[in-house]
Protein backbone atom coordinates (compact mmCIF):
# COMPACT_ATOMS: atom_id res chain seq x y z
CA UNK A 1 0.00 0.00 0.00
CA UNK A 2 0.99 3.62 -1.29
CA UNK A 3 1.80 5.91 1.89
CA UNK A 4 2.62 9.55 1.98
CA UNK A 5 5.42 11.09 3.99
CA UNK A 6 4.81 14.14 5.58
CA UNK A 7 6.89 15.98 8.03
CA UNK A 8 5.85 16.63 11.20
CA UNK A 9 7.43 19.48 13.94
CA UNK A 10 7.38 19.13 17.13
CA UNK A 11 9.02 20.66 20.19
CA UNK A 12 11.61 17.66 20.01
CA UNK A 13 12.18 17.25 16.83
CA UNK A 14 10.79 16.29 13.67
CA UNK A 15 8.85 13.16 13.44
CA UNK A 16 7.51 11.21 10.42
CA UNK A 17 4.92 9.55 10.27
CA UNK A 18 2.68 7.50 7.69
CA UNK A 19 -1.06 8.24 6.69
CA UNK A 20 -2.94 5.73 3.96
CA UNK A 21 -4.10 7.26 0.61
CA UNK A 22 -7.61 5.93 0.57
CA UNK A 23 -10.38 6.10 2.71
CA UNK A 24 -11.20 3.11 4.87
CA UNK A 25 -12.75 -0.34 3.36
CA UNK A 26 -16.01 0.44 5.33
CA UNK A 27 -16.70 3.18 3.19
CA UNK A 28 -15.97 1.64 -0.65
CA UNK A 29 -19.58 -0.07 -1.18
CA UNK A 30 -21.11 3.61 -0.44
CA UNK A 31 -18.77 5.47 -2.58
CA UNK A 32 -19.50 2.61 -4.99
CA UNK A 33 -23.56 3.11 -4.61
CA UNK A 34 -23.22 6.95 -5.32
CA UNK A 35 -20.94 6.52 -8.33
CA UNK A 36 -23.86 4.06 -9.75
CA UNK A 37 -26.50 6.24 -8.97
CA UNK A 38 -24.82 9.52 -10.51
CA UNK A 39 -24.34 7.53 -13.95
CA UNK A 40 -28.35 5.86 -13.98
CA UNK A 41 -29.87 9.27 -12.35
CA UNK A 42 -27.84 12.04 -15.02
CA UNK A 43 -30.68 14.92 -15.81
CA UNK A 44 -31.76 14.34 -19.35
CA UNK A 45 -31.85 10.28 -19.31
CA UNK A 46 -34.74 9.28 -20.64
CA UNK A 47 -36.60 6.21 -18.44
CA UNK A 48 -38.16 3.31 -20.05
CA UNK A 49 -41.88 3.87 -22.01
CA UNK A 50 -44.30 2.94 -19.29
CA UNK A 51 -46.84 -0.17 -20.36
CA UNK A 52 -50.20 0.04 -19.91
CA UNK A 53 -51.72 -3.46 -20.29
CA UNK A 54 -55.18 -4.45 -20.32
CA UNK A 55 -56.10 -1.66 -22.97
CA UNK A 56 -58.90 -2.68 -25.31
CA UNK A 57 -60.17 -0.96 -28.60
CA UNK A 58 -63.36 0.74 -28.16
CA UNK A 59 -64.88 2.74 -31.28
CA UNK A 60 -64.41 6.87 -31.24
CA UNK A 61 -68.43 7.28 -31.96
CA UNK A 62 -71.04 4.57 -31.98
CA UNK A 63 -74.76 5.30 -31.56
CA UNK A 64 -78.19 4.00 -31.21
CA UNK A 65 -79.94 5.37 -33.86
CA UNK A 66 -83.64 6.01 -33.71
CA UNK A 67 -86.95 6.89 -35.77
CA UNK A 68 -87.67 10.40 -35.29
CA UNK A 69 -91.39 10.01 -35.76
CA UNK A 70 -94.37 7.42 -34.83
CA UNK A 71 -95.47 5.12 -37.36
CA UNK A 72 -95.07 1.67 -39.53
CA UNK A 73 -91.27 0.62 -40.44
CA UNK A 74 -91.33 0.47 -43.98
CA UNK A 75 -88.29 -0.16 -45.26
CA UNK A 76 -84.89 -1.36 -44.05
CA UNK A 77 -82.65 0.31 -46.56
CA UNK A 78 -78.70 -1.44 -45.01
CA UNK A 79 -77.79 -4.37 -43.95
CA UNK A 80 -75.80 -5.62 -41.14
CA UNK A 81 -71.64 -4.67 -41.86
CA UNK A 82 -72.87 -1.94 -44.57
CA UNK A 83 -70.57 0.96 -44.62
CA UNK A 84 -72.43 4.11 -44.86
CA UNK A 85 -71.68 8.33 -45.07
CA UNK A 86 -73.16 10.83 -42.37
CA UNK A 87 -76.71 11.43 -43.89
CA UNK A 88 -77.94 8.31 -45.47
CA UNK A 89 -81.20 7.08 -45.09
CA UNK A 90 -81.06 3.32 -43.13
CA UNK A 91 -84.69 3.04 -42.91
CA UNK A 92 -87.95 4.67 -43.10
CA UNK A 93 -91.48 4.99 -41.51
CA UNK A 94 -94.78 4.92 -44.10
CA UNK A 95 -94.63 8.76 -45.37
CA UNK A 96 -97.65 8.87 -46.92
CA UNK A 97 -99.93 11.06 -44.99
CA UNK A 98 -96.93 13.04 -44.22
CA UNK A 99 -96.56 13.38 -48.63
CA UNK A 100 -100.26 14.80 -48.20
CA UNK A 101 -99.43 16.80 -45.67
CA UNK A 102 -96.81 18.60 -47.06
CA UNK A 103 -98.51 19.26 -50.59
CA UNK A 104 -101.31 20.67 -48.66
CA UNK A 105 -99.00 22.98 -46.96
CA UNK A 106 -97.41 23.81 -50.41
CA UNK A 107 -101.06 25.36 -52.02
CA UNK A 108 -102.07 26.88 -49.02
CA UNK A 109 -98.36 28.61 -49.25
CA UNK A 110 -99.32 29.53 -52.99
CA UNK A 111 -102.65 30.79 -52.19
CA UNK A 112 -101.18 32.96 -49.90
CA UNK A 113 -98.81 34.35 -51.60
CA UNK A 114 -101.26 35.41 -54.88
CA UNK A 115 -103.28 36.64 -52.22
CA UNK A 116 -100.43 38.87 -50.79
CA UNK A 117 -99.63 39.93 -53.82
CA UNK A 118 -102.35 40.85 -54.93
CA UNK A 119 -102.98 44.75 -54.46
CA UNK A 120 -105.98 45.39 -56.34
CA UNK A 121 -108.14 47.24 -53.79
CA UNK A 122 -104.72 49.98 -53.13
CA UNK A 123 -104.77 50.62 -56.59
CA UNK A 124 -109.05 50.79 -56.92
CA UNK A 125 -109.04 52.60 -53.69
CA UNK A 126 -106.26 55.16 -55.30
CA UNK A 127 -108.11 55.33 -58.35
CA UNK A 128 -112.18 56.13 -56.74
CA UNK A 129 -109.98 58.74 -54.25
CA UNK A 130 -108.43 60.73 -57.35
CA UNK A 131 -111.85 61.36 -58.76
CA UNK A 132 -113.51 61.91 -55.66
CA UNK A 133 -110.71 65.26 -54.95
CA UNK A 134 -111.35 66.12 -58.67
CA UNK A 135 -114.97 66.23 -58.37
CA UNK A 136 -114.73 68.39 -55.38
CA UNK A 137 -112.08 70.59 -56.53
CA UNK A 138 -114.07 71.33 -59.78
CA UNK A 139 -117.33 71.89 -57.04
CA UNK A 140 -114.52 74.70 -55.38
CA UNK A 141 -113.93 76.18 -58.47
CA UNK A 142 -117.10 76.51 -59.60
CA UNK A 143 -118.28 78.26 -56.33
CA UNK A 144 -115.81 80.55 -56.47
CA UNK A 145 -116.65 81.91 -60.45
CA UNK A 146 -120.36 81.18 -59.64
CA UNK A 147 -121.38 82.69 -55.81
CA UNK A 148 -123.75 79.21 -54.29
CA UNK A 149 -123.65 77.43 -57.56
CA UNK A 150 -122.71 74.71 -55.15
CA UNK A 151 -124.57 74.07 -51.96
CA UNK A 152 -122.44 73.93 -49.03
CA UNK A 153 -124.51 70.81 -48.23
CA UNK A 154 -123.21 69.06 -51.25
CA UNK A 155 -119.64 70.11 -51.16
CA UNK A 156 -119.77 68.77 -47.46
CA UNK A 157 -120.83 65.31 -48.77
CA UNK A 158 -117.93 65.46 -51.47
CA UNK A 159 -115.47 66.12 -48.52
CA UNK A 160 -116.66 62.88 -46.68
CA UNK A 161 -116.77 61.02 -49.70
CA UNK A 162 -112.68 62.04 -50.28
CA UNK A 163 -112.31 61.23 -46.59
CA UNK A 164 -113.97 57.66 -47.06
CA UNK A 165 -111.68 57.10 -49.95
CA UNK A 166 -108.50 58.09 -47.60
CA UNK A 167 -109.79 55.77 -45.01
CA UNK A 168 -110.71 52.14 -47.68
CA UNK A 169 -107.47 52.44 -49.01
CA UNK A 170 -106.08 52.76 -45.72
CA UNK A 171 -107.41 49.72 -44.94
CA UNK A 172 -106.86 48.08 -48.39
CA UNK A 173 -103.13 48.49 -47.60
CA UNK A 174 -103.73 47.07 -44.06
CA UNK A 175 -105.55 44.18 -44.78
CA UNK A 176 -102.46 43.60 -47.76
CA UNK A 177 -99.97 43.60 -44.90
CA UNK A 178 -102.17 41.28 -42.88
CA UNK A 179 -101.74 38.79 -45.94
CA UNK A 180 -98.16 38.96 -45.96
CA UNK A 181 -98.19 37.92 -42.43
CA UNK A 182 -100.37 35.28 -43.52
CA UNK A 183 -97.69 33.84 -46.23
CA UNK A 184 -95.51 33.68 -43.81
CA UNK A 185 -97.86 31.72 -41.63
CA UNK A 186 -98.10 29.19 -44.36
CA UNK A 187 -94.68 29.32 -45.66
CA UNK A 188 -93.65 27.97 -41.84
CA UNK A 189 -96.42 25.37 -42.10
CA UNK A 190 -94.90 24.23 -45.39
CA UNK A 191 -91.41 23.83 -44.10
CA UNK A 192 -93.05 22.19 -40.97
CA UNK A 193 -94.55 19.60 -43.54
CA UNK A 194 -90.85 18.88 -45.04
CA UNK A 195 -89.53 18.92 -41.58
CA UNK A 196 -92.41 16.23 -40.43
CA UNK A 197 -91.62 14.11 -43.87
CA UNK A 198 -87.87 14.39 -43.36
CA UNK A 199 -88.39 12.54 -39.91
CA UNK A 200 -90.26 9.80 -41.45
CA UNK A 201 -86.71 8.88 -42.84
CA UNK A 202 -83.59 7.44 -40.78
CA UNK A 203 -80.21 8.25 -41.72
CA UNK A 204 -76.94 8.33 -40.06
CA UNK A 205 -75.30 10.91 -38.12
CA UNK A 206 -71.94 10.02 -39.55
CA UNK A 207 -70.00 7.77 -41.11
CA UNK A 208 -69.39 4.19 -40.21
CA UNK A 209 -70.32 0.81 -40.32
CA UNK A 210 -73.82 -0.81 -39.59
CA UNK A 211 -73.35 -3.43 -36.52
CA UNK A 212 -76.77 -4.05 -35.17
CA UNK A 213 -80.14 -4.15 -37.30
CA UNK A 214 -82.82 -3.68 -34.56
CA UNK A 215 -85.97 -3.13 -36.37
CA UNK A 216 -88.08 -5.06 -38.69
CA UNK A 217 -89.62 -4.31 -41.99
CA UNK A 218 -94.00 -3.70 -40.86
CA UNK A 219 -93.04 -2.89 -37.09
CA UNK A 220 -94.51 0.23 -35.23
CA UNK A 221 -92.04 2.16 -33.70
CA UNK A 222 -92.24 4.89 -31.31
CA UNK A 223 -89.99 8.32 -31.81
CA UNK A 224 -86.43 7.30 -29.65
CA UNK A 225 -87.00 3.61 -30.36
CA UNK A 226 -83.64 1.83 -31.70
CA UNK A 227 -83.65 0.64 -34.94
CA UNK A 228 -80.22 0.50 -35.52
CA UNK A 229 -77.03 0.51 -34.29
CA UNK A 230 -74.34 2.59 -36.10
CA UNK A 231 -69.73 2.40 -35.61
CA UNK A 232 -67.58 4.58 -36.53
CA UNK A 233 -64.28 2.72 -36.88
CA UNK A 234 -61.99 4.71 -39.49
CA UNK A 235 -60.66 6.15 -35.48
CA UNK A 236 -60.39 4.06 -32.83
CA UNK A 237 -60.03 4.73 -28.95
CA UNK A 238 -57.33 2.55 -27.19
CA UNK A 239 -58.53 2.69 -23.24
CA UNK A 240 -56.92 1.70 -20.58
CA UNK A 241 -55.72 2.18 -16.61
CA UNK A 242 -52.31 3.87 -16.01
CA UNK A 243 -50.78 5.09 -12.52
CA UNK A 244 -52.01 7.98 -11.70
CA UNK A 245 -48.49 9.69 -10.63
CA UNK A 246 -47.05 8.23 -14.82
CA UNK A 247 -50.17 9.37 -16.16
CA UNK A 248 -50.51 13.00 -15.51
CA UNK A 249 -52.31 16.27 -17.44
CA UNK A 250 -48.52 16.72 -19.02
CA UNK A 251 -48.41 13.38 -21.24
CA UNK A 252 -51.86 14.47 -23.41
CA UNK A 253 -51.34 14.93 -27.33
CA UNK A 254 -48.17 12.93 -26.66
CA UNK A 255 -47.43 9.88 -29.09
CA UNK A 256 -48.09 6.64 -27.95
CA UNK A 257 -48.11 3.31 -29.46
CA UNK A 258 -50.74 0.15 -29.74
CA UNK A 259 -49.38 -3.49 -29.36
CA UNK A 260 -51.94 -6.09 -29.96
CA UNK A 261 -51.75 -9.56 -28.15
CA UNK A 262 -50.39 -12.28 -30.04
CA UNK A 263 -54.10 -14.04 -29.71
CA UNK A 264 -55.55 -10.55 -31.68
CA UNK A 265 -54.20 -12.35 -35.17
CA UNK A 266 -54.44 -8.63 -37.05
CA UNK A 267 -54.50 -8.53 -40.56
CA UNK A 268 -52.48 -5.25 -40.29
CA UNK A 269 -49.10 -4.28 -38.56
CA UNK A 270 -49.16 -5.42 -34.60
CA UNK A 271 -47.78 -1.93 -33.23
CA UNK A 272 -49.80 1.23 -34.12
CA UNK A 273 -48.94 4.73 -33.69
CA UNK A 274 -51.65 6.56 -32.00
CA UNK A 275 -52.23 10.04 -29.97
CA UNK A 276 -53.02 10.22 -26.04
CA UNK A 277 -56.27 12.29 -26.09
CA UNK A 278 -57.56 12.06 -22.12
CA UNK A 279 -55.91 11.49 -18.76
CA UNK A 280 -58.66 11.38 -16.00
CA UNK A 281 -58.69 14.06 -13.23
CA UNK A 282 -59.97 11.77 -11.05
CA UNK A 283 -57.90 8.90 -9.14
CA UNK A 284 -59.69 5.50 -8.15
CA UNK A 285 -59.07 5.49 -4.35
CA UNK A 286 -58.44 1.79 -4.12
CA UNK A 287 -56.19 0.76 -7.20
CA UNK A 288 -54.42 4.11 -7.31
CA UNK A 289 -54.80 4.30 -10.97
CA UNK A 290 -56.48 6.64 -13.92
CA UNK A 291 -58.61 6.12 -16.99
CA UNK A 292 -56.48 7.11 -20.26
CA UNK A 293 -57.27 6.85 -23.62
CA UNK A 294 -55.53 7.38 -26.97
CA UNK A 295 -56.73 8.00 -30.82
CA UNK A 296 -55.94 5.49 -32.92
CA UNK A 297 -56.06 5.71 -36.62
CA UNK A 298 -57.64 3.15 -38.23
CA UNK A 299 -58.64 4.07 -41.61
CA UNK A 300 -57.57 1.16 -43.37
CA UNK A 301 -59.74 -0.74 -41.63
CA UNK A 302 -57.38 -3.44 -40.34
CA UNK A 303 -58.31 -2.85 -36.80
CA UNK A 304 -61.81 -3.45 -34.98
CA UNK A 305 -63.41 -2.48 -31.73
CA UNK A 306 -62.86 -5.22 -28.95
CA UNK A 307 -59.16 -6.24 -29.74
CA UNK A 308 -57.08 -5.56 -26.75
CA UNK A 309 -52.91 -5.45 -26.01
CA UNK A 310 -50.71 -3.12 -24.54
CA UNK A 311 -50.24 0.80 -24.69
CA UNK A 312 -46.65 2.07 -24.95
CA UNK A 313 -46.46 5.34 -23.08
CA UNK A 314 -42.96 7.91 -23.29
CA UNK A 315 -41.12 7.41 -20.29
CA UNK A 316 -40.52 10.60 -17.84
CA UNK A 317 -37.11 12.18 -17.48
CA UNK A 318 -35.82 11.86 -14.33
CA UNK A 319 -35.02 15.40 -13.19
CA UNK A 320 -32.55 16.73 -10.58
CA UNK A 321 -34.41 16.43 -7.74
CA UNK A 322 -34.45 12.67 -8.23
CA UNK A 323 -30.78 12.64 -7.69
CA UNK A 324 -30.60 14.50 -4.92
CA UNK A 325 -32.92 12.66 -2.86
CA UNK A 326 -30.92 9.16 -3.49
Amino acid sequence: MNHIRIKKKKREGTELFCKPLLPPVKSYSRLFALFAATLLFSPGQAAEPLRIDAVVLRPMVEAEVPARQTGVLAKIAVEEGAMVKEGDVLASLDDRAAKLSLQKADLERQQAAAKASNDLRVQYADKALEVARAEMKRSSESNAQFAKSISQSQLDVEQLTVDKLQLERRQAEHDQTLDRFDLQLKENALESAKLDLELHSVRAPFAGVVALVHGRTGEWVEPGAPVLRLVAVQKLRAEGFAPAEAADGTLLGAKVRFVLTKDAKPAGPAIVEGVLRFSSPEIDPVSKQVRIWAEIDNHDLKLRPGQQGQLLLPGKEVTSQKKEGI
